[in-house]
């Protein structure tokens, strides 16, 4: 073979060689290609998936009763709508409140968060509440002691021997409990809709009947199946005051202020409390009654009655606060329609903490009943500790 051929052949293999590893070289690179596409591809959908998980962590719970709590909301709920008690049955309740409050009567406990509510309202309403002593207690009654004299003493000597001296005596006054109850209704349909927030209705229905029930009763209760008011107690001129009845200051004038110096009767009440009450006091009294004392002046022409400065701060009469309550009575002929004292010490509310809520869907179709009951008493403690405001002559 001569040399010129040989050397066409071997440039032909050299081309075919480079030609098979081109293409080689592209069916690596669309390889390539391709899997470098699928796993962007499927990046995208990891990232797709990670967005939709993150948004659905995010995403506002629709329902407003999303607490830690919600298997007893959930529960309670379902009791109020259908009657359905299984899922109260299965809740794991304290088994204290099972032996206070679970009768076999079908009655159940509120769930806590609608009873704190209750609670709430009961202490923003103007009543004795506010300034009386408040007890939770288990029993049927509760038992207030009182030591109503002071322990005798004397001087003694060197040699002379020791006389008796008086022994102190203990007054006991029971507070006996009685039933608060309230009887709200609402329709079927509304229960059907489950937009309507249940819980919040039977709070506030049950909160505004207790409430006012309440306030007249520790004010005007006669102590029949209800709480024994401060003004349901005998009443004497401070002058001949004795235990078991509230002491009194006269006006000067029947039903209403001495005209030529009406604030004097007010000075007279500050002042016929012991001290140890008047650190404490708080004057009690109702709306038509404060307009008429907020214009009272002393001699110099100074208002006796001054407005607070401060949000939720009281009012003060002479420097004392003022609690209005609309169940005291308006100002009339010997009328007792202005209290003062320390009703921390003088007056006395003992309560059971919970409440129960029995479900009636039978007796008024088609509406569902909510009979709410709750066991409250109230006695004055101290009647050292209380003065009443008369508007007579004497």
């Amino acid at each position: 073979m001569s040399k010129p051929e040989t050397a066409s052949g071997a440039e032909e293999a050299l081309s075919s060689s480079q030609t098979a590893a081109d293409e080689v070289k592209t069916a690596l690179a669309g390889l390539v290609g391709d899997i470098t596409l699928q796993l962007k591809k499927q990046e995208e959908r990891l990232t797709m998936l990670d967005r939709k998980s993150l948004s659905q962590s995010r995403r506002p719970a629709l329902a407003a009763a999303v607490e830690a709590e919600a298997p007893h909301q959930k529960a309670f709920a379902a009791y109020l709508r259908t009657g359905e008690d299984a899922e109260l049955r299965g809740l794991d309740l304290e088994g204290k409140a099972m032996t206070t409050a679970v009768a076999g009567d079908g009655g159940y406990l509120v769930d806590p968060q609608t009873s704190a509510t209750i609670q709430s309202v009961l202490r923003g309403a103007a009543s004795l509440r506010q300034v009386a002593n408040v007890v939770n207690v288990e029993a049927t009654s509760f038992d207030v002691l009182i030591d109503s004299t002071e322990t005798g003493a004397g001087w003694a000597t060197e040699t002379a021997n020791a006389t008796e001296t008086a022994t102190p005596t203990i007054e006991r006054i029971s507070i006996p409990l009685h039933e608060l109850s309230a009887l709200p209704k609402i329709s079927q349909r509304l229960l059907d809709d489950t937009a309507f927030d249940i819980e919040t209705w039977i709070s506030g229905r049950v909160a505004d009947t207790f409430s006012r029930s309440e306030a007249a009763a520790f004010v005007n209760g006669d102590g029949v199946d209800k709480p024994v008011g401060i003004l349901n107690h005998p009443t004497v001129g401070n002058d001949s005051w004795a235990w078991g009845s509230l002491g009194y200051v006269a006006t000067g004038t029947n039903g209403g202020f001495n005209s030529t110096s009406p604030g004097d009767s007010l000075v007279d009440l500050v002042y016929s409390l012991g001290a140890r009450y008047r650190t404490n006091a708080t004057f009690v009294l109702n709306s038509k009654t404060a307009g008429v004392v907020r214009l009272i002046k002393d001699a110099e022409g100074r208002f006796l009655w001054t407005d607070s400065l401060t949000a939720g701060e009281p009012a003060r009469l002479l420097g004392y606060p003022v609690l209005i309550a609309e169940d005291m009575p308006d100002i009339a002929n010997d009328s007792h329609s202005i209290a003062f004292g320390d009703f921390g010490a003088g007056y006395t509310i003992a309560e059971r903490p919970d409440l129960r809520i029995l479900r009636d869907p039978f007796s008024a179709k088609p509406h569902v009943l909510f009979y709410a009951t709750k066991r409250v008493g109230g006695d004055v403690s101290d009647f050292a500790a209380i003065k009443l405001l008369k508007f007579s002559a004497s």
